[in-house]
Parts: C-alpha cells; sequence; structure tokens
C-alpha cells in the first residue's frame, strides 16, 4: 500500500514554533512529510529559533528548495493528503487569492486548490487590515480551502504555550483527516 504522503509549507510570518509542533506531531503518525518553505521563512527561522534548517529538515521526509517548482508537489499527478502552511503570510495568502504561483510553495498549494485537496491556511498577523480580510473571505469560498488563525483557546484548560499550540494541532490535523491525540473535544460536562 503506498504511504500516504502530506505537503507542510512555511511562509515568511512570525510563528515558526507553530509549523514545528506541526512536524513534531506529524513525526508520531506513519504519514510521509513532503516540506518546503520560502526564503523569508528560513530567514524567520533563524530569527525566532537559533537554529539551524538542517535541524528542521531532520522533522521532515522531503525537503524541496523554494525556488525548484519542477518538483513532485508542484504536480497535480502527485496524490497527497492535502498542504498545510503554517504559519501563512500576508504575501502568500495574496498570492493564492490571485493565483500567483511564483514559488515552489504557492505553487504547490495551487494544486491543492485546483485538484480540490484540502489546503489549510493558518494567517498570522495582527490586526488584519480590509484587504488581508477580503483575501481570506475569498479564499474561505473555495470549497477546500480552510483558514485557521492560530487562536487562543481556554476550554481545555491550559497551563502553558504548549498546550494552546497543541490545541491547535489537533484542529489543523483534523482538517487534513490525520488522528492525533493533540485535540481537546469540548464538552459541556467538564469531563
Amino acid at each position: 500500500m503506498k504511504k500516504k504522503r502530506l505537503i507542510v509549507g512555511v511562509s515568511g510570518a512570525s510563528g515558526i514554533q507553530l509549523a514545528m509542533s506541526l512536524l513534531e506531531e506529524l513525526k508520531k503518525t506513519d504519514i510521509e512529510i513532503h516540506f518546503t518553505m520560502s526564503d523569508s521563512a528560513i530567514k524567520t527561522y533563524e530569527l525566532e529559533t537559533h537554529k539551524t534548517i538542517s535541524e528542521l529538515t531532520q522533522l521532515v521526509d522531503v525537503f524541496y528548495n523554494n525556488d525548484d517548482i519542477s518538483c513532485s508537489i508542484a504536480s497535480g499527478s502527485f496524490d497527497t493528503l492535502g498542504m498545510i502552511i503554517i504559519p501563512c503570510s500576508m504575501k502568500t495568502l495574496a498570492a493564492l487569492r490571485s493565483g500567483y504561483s511564483d514559488s515552489l510553495l504557492t505553487r504547490a498549494a495551487d494544486v491543492c486548490i485546483k485538484e480540490k485537496r484540502p489546503l489549510i491556511l493558518v494567517p498570522r498577523e495582527s490586526p488584519l487590515s480590509p484587504i488581508h480580510l477580503e483575501n481570506m473571505h475569498y479564499l474561505s469560498q473555495l470549497q477546500n480551502v480552510m483558514i485557521v488563525p492560530p487562536m487562543l483557546t481556554y476550554y481545555h484548560q491550559p497551563i502553558t504555550i504548549q498546550d494552546m499550540e497543541k490545541q491547535l494541532i489537533g484542529k489543523i490535523l483534523r482538517y487534513v483527516h490525520i488522528e492525533s491525540d493533540c485535540l481537546y473535544e469540548w464538552n459541556s460536562s467538564g469531563h
């Protein structure tokens, strides 16, 4: 049986730790992780973590250079569960809204849109301008696109930032049909 594959992309918005938490959770599964990141994401990663790219790429199965649009994830014939862009910058969001695929990251996402595969966008910006909101609204109208801002939740009684990240990761994985023990499901009885 062919191994299930998922594309994870990172664009230049702040919040690279969210991507790392997602990748760490995915490593617990048998999903093959195909990964790319923008040049801005590489810079953000270095600024926010003080780690090397090789430390990040150890969490993935296949790492693609964002300039190489001849890679397998740029083709609709390469079957995947979909794609998660975490974090998703407003630049990437605008490119996806307009169909402007000038990099592997945006081309792989564009493939998910055209093939109607799940595309999960985790936008990181605050406050949101009317342009940002309009772009998100447009993309959210597409049947296979989910906009999942990294909102804080409290009903699971988090103690640490990692508890909050874990809840978000659980929600994201649910949208690409991957089982995870990260997600605390609401229960009004408190159990």
